[in-house]
């Protein structure tokens, strides 16, 4: 079993907390908007990390990290991304690959709001964490903390880490 803790949308601010709440977990997947190498860095060095960039970073941040990663964790495919929408409303780029081959699970940020949704056409979970960062609308920071194990999602948790005033 793989525990994974999952954030997005940071924007170069990584919350203490953060390290709290995945202290059980085997690694972190960033689904872009990361804001700085020393954010990723910061990451990396508590636990390993799987990250994707997003719009707002830096060329440093784009050559360390893809737009899209594709990967199997256990025996789930995993796809990445930070622009990506959701069932019904996903992106171009995204759309046309879940036409010829969807994973099972699809993640991405951008939005900064959270979302768990199961995908009927594509047979997919879909993922948004949230935004654990402090830049932007939202008004609550969020990130997500979950297990695979073997072909099986489980234990889904919402964590709130903090209301912005």
């Amino acid at each position: 079993m793989t525990r994974i803790g999952l954030i997005s949308d940071t924007h170069g601010y990584i919350d203490d907390k953060l390290f709290e709440y995945f202290a059980k977990c085997d690694e972190i997947w960033h689904a872009g908007d990361i804001g700085n190498l020393e954010s990723a860095d910061l990451i990396s060095s508590f636990r390993p990390l799987k990250a994707v960039h997003g719009n707002i970073d830096g060329n440093e941040v784009r050559i360390s990290y893809p737009k899209i990663q594709r990967f199997n964790c256990e025996k789930v495919d995993v796809l990445i991304t930070h622009i990506g929408g959701y069932p019904g409303h996903y992106y171009h780029e995204v759309y046309e690959i879940l036409k010829v081959k969807p994973p099972k699970l699809f993640i991405c940020g951008h939005s900064h709001i959270l979302k768990i949704i199961y995908d009927k056409k594509f047979d997919l979970l879909h993922l948004n964490p949230g935004a654990a960062g402090k830049s932007g609308l939202h008004k609550l920071r969020t990130a997500l903390r979950f297990s695979i194990d073997g072909e099986n999602i489980k234990e889904m948790e919402v964590i709130e880490i903090e209301k912005r005033h």
